[in-house]
């Protein structure tokens, strides 16, 4: 079992960036693989990226491609979500997740979750 912790959100201009961070507070995220989802309010959590362990294999949404970059840092048992050029729409609370099989775009495929970091991008 995992425990895990977001860090990074915080308020940015349209155009802006921010850089996402994912650490496991209980355990390591060592032959995990983990996914950043994103949620507003009344809406369903929706995937963003997803990166595979150690880190070959990388996802991303449609809406997000070419903005964001997931990597994984193996020494620092962290991963990180570069988001550039950010929009109006990419505010939402920014979760990561993690499974022990090959990532999908599913919330419902993932047990382990952090407690999420919000990112508001407002002029």
């Amino acid at each position: 079992q995992v425990q895990l912790v977001e860090s990074g959100g915080g308020s940015v201009q349209p155009g802006g960036s921010l850089r996402l961070s994912c650490v496991a507070s209980g355990g390591t995220l060592s032959w995990y693989a983990i996914t950043w989802f994103r949620q507003t309010p009344g809406k369903e959590r929706e995937f963003v990226a997803s990166i595979t362990w150690p880190g070959r294999n990388t996802y991303y949404a449609d809406s997000v491609k070419g903005r964001f970059v997931i990597s994984r840092d193996n020494a620092k048992d962290t991963v990180h979500l570069q988001m550039n050029s950010l929009k109006s729409e990419d505010t939402a609370v920014y979760y990561c997740a993690a499974t022990r099989s090959w990532p999908t775009s599913r919330h419902g495929d993932y047990a382990y979750w952090g407690q999420g970091t919000q990112v508001t991008v407002s002029s």
